[in-house]
């Protein structure tokens, strides 16, 4: 009798265990067939993974990934792949790529311009469109945050290209920046006294990016760094007057805009602005506000729990992100069939 109850517990225990695991595994399957390429045509060879829709005929249309800010491999540590997915449905295929230097890639993606990034993309349109199986009348972008400085850019460059999906995109770099830093100080109740030392620093920062500063001088001006590098100084000296306002004028593009209601990394009161007063096309500017979501268009309510987030990850990916985050991308890609 003894055995019968302890043992009744623990097959329990095991069988919800085994059902918890299935559940995570047909979790994290996508209707994806991913194939790993390496893309020429540019400054360096690129590592990277072309998203297949499964079991549909091609030949597909083709979303080119536009990563934001840091060390990004392909596939974004999963994140990207229920986007994919989603496309997919839709009947477009997704190629995204490591950063280089990341994930055993050449390079340094922080010895990249926001010029060399548009030209980096370019190039893996270039290369996509000769790829079997990839629609070339069928091919736009997605990208996120600092994506938008890259985008417009690339839209000039390739007018051709079918649509752009910008999502949480800034329209100039130091006015985010001074938002951003004004949102973390909200975030924390930093005092008066903070709050203008932050400012001060802050304009001391920019007085010596715009004289041309090296990083040793950057650091015997302010003292403690606060985390920046060596490597980063020289990134942000090239990219810090990065402003989209004169590519978005000239983008002929139909343009997706998404944009969070808790983005504290970007002012998207500017950023609507920006874009409604540049893509000003019949019908080119389509907007959709998520009032839940974050900068990463996470949900609020995941992201603010590092332990929320992790467990919603690994056992429910989609449901990450904003409700209608996915589906409305989707929507509008069958659209562009």
């Amino acid at each position: 009798m003894r055995r019968r109850w302890i043992w009744g517990p623990l097959l329990a225990v095991a069988v919800l265990v085994a059902a918890g695991g299935g559940w995570v595994i047909y979790q994290n399957e996508y209707d994806l067939r991913e194939e790993k390429v390496t893309i020429t045509g540019g400054a360096q060879p690129l590592k990277g993974v072309l998203a297949w829709p499964k079991g549909r005929d091609g030949p597909h249309g083709l979303v080119v990934f536009v990563h934001g800010d840091g060390p990004v491999d392909a596939t974004h540590d999963t994140f990207y792949r229920p986007l994919w997915e989603a496309f997919g449905k839709a009947g477009y295929a997704s190629l995204s790529w490591n950063k280089p230097g990341v994930g055993g890639a050449p390079g340094d993606w922080l010895g990249q311009s926001m010029d060399d990034r548009a030209a980096e993309t370019a190039a893996a349109i270039a290369w996509a469109r000769g790829r079997p199986g990839v629609d070339a009348r069928r091919i736009g972008l997605w990208g996120a945050s600092q994506a938008g400085w890259v985008m417009p850019k690339v839209a000039v460059r390739v007018p051709d290209l079918r649509f752009v999906i910008a999502v949480s995109p800034a329209v100039n770099w130091n006015r985010q920046g001074r938002y951003n830093l004004l949102a973390e100080l909200k975030d924390e109740k930093a005092s008066p006294a903070k709050v203008r030392d932050a400012l001060a620093r802050r304009e001391k920062g920019l007085d010596l990016l715009r004289e041309g500063a090296t990083f040793e001088q950057y650091k015997a001006a302010v003292g403690d760094t606060k985390g920046m590098t060596a490597e980063r100084w020289t990134f942000v000296t090239r990219n810090h007057t990065s402003d989209a306002s004169a590519d978005l004028a000239r983008t002929r593009v139909p343009v997706l805009l998404i944009l969070g209601g808790h983005d504290r990394n970007v002012d998207v009161a500017d950023t609507e602005s920006g874009y409604r007063r540049h893509l000003r096309g019949p019908g080119q500017l389509q907007i959709r506000h998520y009032a839940d979501a974050t900068h990463s268009l996470v949900r609020k309510s995941v992201e603010d729990s590092e332990l929320r987030t992790i467990a919603v990850a690994v056992a429910a990916p989609r449901s990450l992100f904003a409700r209608g985050f996915l589906d409305d991308q989707r929507h509008y890609l069958k659209e562009r069939r």
